[in-house]
């Protein structure tokens, strides 16, 4: 059974441990089931993206969508920061390492991301993302924060990332337009 732990950083957030069964064949890991997270709103699209050594993707959020992420190859530094009025932990940053470790082992920790909450990694190595939404694509919902804002204070351990157009373009977290701040909204039972 996976263990499911909610984050002591940030309200909503949650971080799955999946139990590895392993042989001399290999290893199966349940990577995701719809029952770990009960009351909210069903995964219905899969996506994976692939990242060269040195990107930073992000900081991205949505104000009406989940993710759910997990790293299958590669060693990623996620970044959450919950931008969320109201939230118990708004302003709050939490730094989190998937994939592989130092000694070679592999985390295959899964994390799930509520709306609200800012998302992004850096890779570490080449790397593989697998993640879930609760949402098709609407570019409307799809917003973002600088990377590297100094109010967030996050921690990629990359210094002179690659990354994309948009990315380099975001705003910072206080001139995120009033219309475009997420809220806080109670989780669901």
């Amino acid at each position: 059974m996976a263990a499911i732990t909610p984050s002591e950083d940030i309200e909503g957030v949650f971080v799955v441990r999946p139990e590895v069964i392993g042989d001399d064949r290999g290893t199966f890991i349940e990577t995701y089931r719809r029952s770990w997270f009960g009351g909210q709103r069903e995964m219905i699209q899969a996506n994976r993206g692939d990242r060269r050594a040195g990107t930073v993707v992000g900081l991205h959020y949505h104000l009406h969508q989940s993710d759910y992420w997990y790293v299958p190859f590669g060693q990623v530094r996620v970044v959450l920061h919950d931008l969320r009025e109201g939230s118990p932990t708004d302003g709050a940053t939490l730094e989190y390492d998937l994939g592989t470790c130092a000694d070679g082992s592999h985390c295959h920790d899964g994390i799930y991301i509520p709306p609200g909450v800012a998302h992004g990694f850096a890779a570490l190595t080449d790397c593989t993302l697998s993640y879930l939404v609760d949402a098709y694509y609407n570019p409307a919902d799809e917003l973002g924060v600088r990377w590297d804002d100094p109010q967030i204070g996050a921690d990629w351990i990359l210094s002179d990332p690659i990354l994309s157009q948009r990315d380099s373009n975001n705003p910072l977290r206080c001139d995120l337009p009033a219309n475009r701040r997420p809220h806080y909204r109670l989780r669901a039972t």
